[in-house]
């Protein structure tokens, strides 16, 4: 658990005053990884019960801008927050249940996978969605992926 402390220093860092709202957002999604935005305003509310929703979006906005938090959105979700920022990695997503793992960097450096043609883009990240099914809603099979 990150410690409010160092979340301070967090927003300090990224030149974002320190608020109430942008400790309870950010502490949120270190707490809850690959949450929506409903998941995280629910936290909020919890220690910060007069925030509004439109406080959220906005801090979780900024906090994305900053680099503190990264959205992330797999065809067919809603937008999910995770404070695992600047190291490229992926994601796995259950077609079943919808939970979402990360995924270590698939190969090399970012970005992590060198396209054919990069049609004069100075590429800086390579997003990668493996999808399948997770543990607990697969059958008894071993994964094609190890």
């Amino acid at each position: 658990m990150t410690s409010v402390s160092d979340l301070s220093d967090q927003l300090r860092a990224a030149q974002l005053r320190v608020t109430r709202p942008r400790l309870a957002v950010l502490d949120a999604v270190h707490t809850h990884p690959h949450a929506d935005t409903d998941t995280i305003f629910g936290a909020v509310r919890t220690g910060l019960p007069d925030v509004s929703r439109q406080a959220v979006y906005d801090v979780l906005h900024a906090l994305t801008a900053a680099g503190l938090v990264r959205r992330i959105q797999p065809s067919g979700s809603v937008a999910r927050y995770e404070a695992r920022v600047g190291d490229n990695h992926h994601h796995v997503v259950c077609r079943s249940c919808g939970v979402i793992g990360d995924v270590d960097c698939a190969v090399g450096e970012a970005p992590c996978l060198t396209p054919s043609e990069h049609n004069g883009f100075v590429l800086d990240e390579a997003e990668v969605i493996y999808w399948g099914l997770c543990p607990d809603c697969s059958p008894n099979e071993p994964s094609a992926i190890t």
